[in-house]
């Protein structure tokens, strides 16, 4: 498909945004406003209590981010005016019937868009039951509802997640979920019903005078409890799927497509790479192990962890969109780098290594975090009397030469359910091959129903091996 007329297709467009200050959404919207500088208007749904508010997170949240220092640049003294004409901003919430918006906000809304983009959602694993149904699942009927009412309706695009597919194997089709589908089998999935289970158990909990504190987490727990019932491994994607479910069952000749992303990690290129906001999925392995305060990861070496940079992801969309305009169909593209690109543990495990042995993390002023990073060492000697020995590194380095440079052939540590007869030690210094000088902590043995070949990246025990092992 031709680029240029892609680009063209986004002239004279009225598109709305749901989920606005969001990451995906920002990403998309400054992608739009920079590449098409004639689309007519983007609408950008954002939660507030009214228009003062929302414009207020428009600047603070949105254009006063970092992300739009490029089209900052390109447009000069114009960009305030740019974005006045370009941009509308609407209080509102997808978890209410017709998005939380006035009678002449809809009016004007359904007479103009062209397109609407739902990206709103909250990405919590084990948010709380009622708030995930509201903003996951029913959020998305509220939102199909209102794209069916526009006159010049063209698409929907939905934003899901690919991980609705739950745990799985092998190859997983792009196939959209049939109403009351699950993972397990189990019959009698009913949103509806659901629904009502969130809104009694609160409403129950609330006339117990319990604490707001003990009433979020078992409204958490309901979620969990909920969608590993009916085989998903947490709230989110479960309501995702369900959201899903709606799309499909209320679209009629809509032309609908839902994306799934893996896990959408910081830009490649646009516009310009690295750029991320807040501490989401990967990132937070990044930032704690960039700071020396992640002390035990574990994963298999092997498996493969899916990531697609934030700009590839919008650039997916957009094109989607002009493929699929006008079509009365439901398409779903599932969007990841695995096949191509697979990363996996032991290399992002490398690539983090590498990264802070050249870019050790710093503070706000500029100093070396004082926090030392956890070393685990792992050498496999049949001569040796530690078969695997696990260590923890006085510091980040030592005499410029990192612990993790012993060229072991694993880097792991088990976990202590695995470790028997420990026993804790004053610990003296250890030199490693690379003359590293490492704390001994405890010795133990570690059971034979350890993988241990299979985990690394860990702190601060040192064991010595029992034969069961071999």
């Amino acid at each position: 498909m031709d680029f240029g007329n892609i680009i063209e297709f986004l002239g004279n467009k009225t598109i709305l945004v749901t989920g606005a200050t969001g990451f995906i959404a920002k990403i998309l919207v400054e992608k739009i406003l920079r590449i098409q500088p004639d689309v007519k208007k983007l609408y950008l749904l954002v939660r507030a209590r009214d228009a003062q508010a929302a414009d207020a997170r428009l600047q603070d949240e949105i254009l006063g981010k970092e992300l739009f220092k490029v089209l900052k640049e390109k447009l000069g003294s114009n960009f305030e005016s740019f974005v006045s004409e370009k941009i509308t901003v609407v209080a509102g919430d997808t978890s209410y019937e017709n998005l939380g918006l006035t009678a002449e906000q809809m009016k004007d809304m359904y007479e103009d868009i062209d397109i609407v983009i739902n990206v709103a959602a909250t990405t919590k694993f084990e948010e709380r039951y009622d708030v995930a149904l509201g903003v996951n699942t029913l959020g998305p009927k509220h939102v199909v509802n209102f794209a069916k009412s526009c006159a010049k309706i063209q698409l929907l695009i939905h934003v899901s997640t690919a991980y609705v597919c739950g745990e799985k194997a092998g190859i997983i089709s792009e196939s959209p979920y049939v109403m009351g589908e699950t993972l397990n089998g189990v019959t009698g999935l009913d949103i509806e019903s659901e629904k009502k289970l969130a809104e009694q158990t609160l409403s129950n909990l609330k006339s117990s005078d319990l604490p707001e504190k003990i009433i979020r987490q078992k409204m958490k727990n309901l979620g969990v409890q909920r969608a590993k019932f009916y085989g998903w491994p947490n709230t989110y994607v479960f309501t995702k799927a369900m959201g899903e479910m709606l799309v499909g069952q209320l679209r009629g000749d809509l032309p609908v497509i839902i994306m799934r992303p893996t896990i959408v990690c910081s830009t490649l290129q646009e516009p310009f790479p690295g750029w991320v906001e807040g501490c989401r999925t990967i990132d937070s392995v990044a930032v704690t192990y960039g700071k020396g305060s992640l002390s035990l990861f574990l994963a298999d070496k092997s498996s493969v962890l899916d990531l697609i940079p934030a700009d590839m992801f919008v650039n997916s969309m957009i094109v989607a969109m002009k493929a699929h305009v006008n079509q009365p169909s439901l398409t779903v593209y599932q969007v990841g780098s695995s096949y191509r690109n697979p990363v996996s543990f032991k290399e992002l495990h490398e690539f983090h290594y590498h990264y802070f042995t050249k870019n050790p993390w710093t503070n706000r002023e500029g100093s070396l975090q004082d926090k030392s990073v956890s070393a685990a060492l792992a050498e496999e000697d049949s001569n040796s009397e530690y078969d695997i020995a696990l260590v923890a590194g006085e510091h980040t380095y030592h005499n410029d030469v990192w612990v993790l440079d012993s060229g072991a052939l694993y880097h792991i540590c088990p976990s202590r359910e695995w470790v028997t007869t420990y026993e804790q030690v004053d610990g003296g210094n250890i030199s490693m091959a690379n003359s590293a000088v490492c704390k001994a902590i405890g010795i133990g043995f570690i059971s034979a129903g350890a993988k241990i070949a299979n985990y690394f990246w860990g702190p601060v025990q040192l064991f010595k091996m029992g034969s069961s092992t071999r």
